[in-house]
């Protein structure tokens, strides 16, 4: 069965329009439960070596301490968990009921000793019974159950002692550890981590044992969301309801990581989806307690609010395949283009009126020159009043050189009658007219419309949904739709979120504007729980554009919460590039470190970063041990993977090309590796 046939037969989530959290069933771990109705709980990883009992115990309780709900600690071999037996006790000698889990992988006699000192193991069905040696084979029917067969011998004694002792159990899929049998079936595909966890499930409910949560990760967010999507269509098919833990894997640190880890899993948030979260960063874990808890604040704050149930229709999209909308080819200005197979553009507002001219010049030329690479491609301004066009006028004299679009908003104070009489220059080509309509504005909506195009200027409507269909959209059936963009800024309604509205918007706009190009716009009235602080403006931006980017839509973006033209331009590419809907810099793919880690992640990640992170369109993997390391970089270009104590394994894709390179030159070798593949360029000055 593939993803699209799927697709056809049940849906992932209550709703798309709304936040209608999933029924899971509750499952304990020690004193605290997950699903059900219980709160989205946080979790996390030690970092330090499990036999250390001492700093295990201490960063345990810094967590803790911190607002993590559970911790996760790593046992890798038999001693290992037997470590974990003092790391417990410790613990709750310290009065700390947090649960602990112990994270497994390879060895059943690993998580035979774990299951008798901690409240829950985590299984990872592509390493947990198998070797991955990319091994290339056609298994027939028979061969297959055989496997199963095998795999129910090696995996059921772990069922029966968490059984016997009340342990609950995650089965953790990881995209970059796929078992060889699953990798010949069915690829490298999200519908194969979902068959990889529900085999071992099969296996534990043929025991009676439904303590469980699943969890479906890549480090690639568009991947993680199909398969949480997926996941939870076949569960349903098959009559299973358990709790979800969501988390984007590998995501790597600093900006680039919390913006990748709120479009996986604040997407997924947005559609009722996920019980219990971890943030994996590559740096110290105190750190991933705060933006996990914004994210499950903001959930719990989503499904909290009345819902009124909709009589919806689907909305176009095929949530279990990636395919881009498909938009006109349309010219916002001389060298900007977007629609068809073009990247998204990025646009960015100015907060200062329009006025301070020198104001905005200095702004934009300052942000051109400090980027370089991730360019201003459109500048948003308002008008307010009629006296605002002459210095839009001046403007665009200064600018046209070094942005090539300008959308202006217009305000209350200016309308079409004082647009006709001003006398605009020629030359101003790029410009788009920006203005919102309600239903009753429709025959305003195509007299503005006619007059851009005598101007040669585009025009962006923004309105609900209700508007487009009521009114606007049978009107503009009838017009040349050729200069029009579409955008919602957020005007959302008492039944849907914003992200509801953008995609209830589309779907109606498939049938009244189709092709439009649709314009991302990050405004105060589309977010959940609006702050002040910067992170969580980050953390709602990426939400939101990377929720839509990873259903295939959105054409240009704009993040018009920021203060500054800068951060915002930056905060654009950026989600841009965590969503892979535009690649402008080096991707780094980094694991978060835990105690299987062969060196310090956070310096050589950082290291790394600074020698190779002006390579655009290069994606780096930077991993601690070899657990997830070959499969994770099936889509980097490069890896860098401890091999042993002071040894480095270096990659070519997901092929080992130099083994126990010693660490201190290992940086060097990388540099050469990449330009013995021709994709190696000199730094800028």
């Amino acid at each position: 069965m593939t993803s699209s046939e799927s697709s056809t037969r049940l849906p992932y989530c209550g709703s798309r329009y709304q936040a209608i959290r999933r029924k899971s069933r509750e499952v304990a771990i020690g004193n605290l439960s997950i699903g059900g109705n219980n709160p989205v709980r946080v979790q996390s990883m030690t970092t330090t070596n499990t036999q250390d009992i001492d700093a295990t115990v201490a960063q345990t309780l810094a967590l803790a301490e911190a607002g993590c709900e559970i911790v996760r600690i790593t046992a890798p071999n038999k001693k290992a968990a037997q470590a974990l037996g003092d790391i417990s006790r410790k613990v709750r000698a310290a009065k700390c009921a947090v649960p602990l889990v112990a994270d497994i992988h390879f060895l059943p006699s690993a998580a035979m000793e774990a299951a008798l000192h901690v409240e829950k193991v985590r299984i990872n069905p592509g390493n947990y019974a198998d070797k991955k040696k990319f091994a290339v084979r056609e298994y027939s029917d028979s061969a297959y159950a055989e496997e199963i067969d095998r795999l129910y011998e090696a995996f059921s004694p772990i069922v029966l002692l968490c059984q016997k002792l009340g342990r609950a159990m995650r089965i953790g899929t990881n995209h970059g550890s796929l078992s060889d049998r699953i990798m010949n079936r069915y690829g490298d595909t999200p519908l194969g981590m979902v068959e990889s966890a529900l085999e071992f499930i099969r296996i534990a409910e043929n025991h009676g044992y439904r303590d469980i949560c699943l969890s479906m990760k890549a480090s690639n967010p568009k991947v993680m969301i199909e398969a949480y999507r997926l996941a939870v269509a076949r569960m349903d098919e098959e009559g299973m309801d358990y709790p979800l833990h969501l988390g984007v894997t590998e995501a790597g640190d600093g900006e680039d990581a919390r913006v990748k880890s709120a479009i996986g899993i604040g997407s997924l948030l947005n559609d009722g989806l996920g019980d219990t979260i971890r943030v994996s960063l590559t740096e110290d874990p105190i750190y991933e307690i705060p933006v996990a808890r914004d994210l499950a604040d903001k959930a719990m704050a989503l499904w909290g609010q009345n819902q009124t149930h909709l009589n919806e229709e689907s909305d176009s999209i095929d949530p279990y395949s990636f395919q881009r909308r498909v938009s006109k080819d349309t010219k916002l200005g001389a060298d900007c283009r977007i629609g068809s197979d073009i990247v998204p553009a990025v646009v960015v507002k100015t907060h200062r009126p329009l006025s301070d001219t020198t104001g905005i010049i200095e702004d934009v030329c300052r942000t051109q020159t400090t980027l370089r690479e991730s360019l201003i491609e459109g500048i948003q301004l308002t008008l307010e009043s009629p006296e605002d066009l002459s210095f839009y006028k001046l403007l665009h004299e200064a600018l046209h050189s070094v942005v090539p679009a300008f959308f202006l908003s217009l305000g209350q104070g200016i309308d079409l009658s004082e647009l006709e009489i001003f006398d605009w220059p020629e030359g101003l080509s790029g410009t788009t007219l920006v203005q919102s309509f309600a239903a009753e504005d429709a025959y305003y909506a195509v007299a503005l419309l006619q007059f851009c195009q005598k101007k040669d200027f585009n025009l962006a409507i923004d309105c609900t949904t209700a508007a487009l269909e009521n009114e606007i959209g049978p009107i503009f059936q009838s017009v040349d739709q050729s200069n029009l963009l579409l955008s919602s800024s957020g005007v959302t309604t008492s039944e849907q979120h914003a992200l509801g509205q953008a995609r209830s918007l589309l779907h109606s706009a498939a049938k009244y504007l189709p092709g439009v190009p649709f314009w991302i716009r990050n405004t105060a009235n589309n977010t959940i729980q609006p702050k002040e602080y910067f992170s969580d403006r980050l953390l709602e931006s990426s939400i939101y554009s990377g929720a839509l980017l990873c259903d295939g839509i959105g054409d240009l973006i704009s993040i018009e919460t920021e203060p500054t033209l800068e951060k915002a331009t930056t905060l654009a590419y950026n989600i841009l590039q965590g969503a892979r809907a535009r690649i402008s810099k080096t991707e780094f793919v980094a694991c978060p470190s835990c105690g299987r880690t062969l060196f310090d992640l956070q310096s050589v990640t950082q290291t790394i970063r600074a020698r190779t992170g002006h390579l655009k369109g290069v994606t780096v993997a930077i991993m601690g041990c070899i657990v997830n390391g070959p499969g994770e970089m099936a889509d980097a270009d490069f890896g860098y993977v401890g091999g042993a104590p002071g040894k480095i394994n270096l990659y070519v894709g997901k092929e080992c090309v130099q083994y126990n390179v010693p660490s201190e030159e290992a940086l060097e070798r990388l540099v050469e590796l990449i330009r013995s593949q021709g994709k190696w360029i000199d730094p800028p000055e």
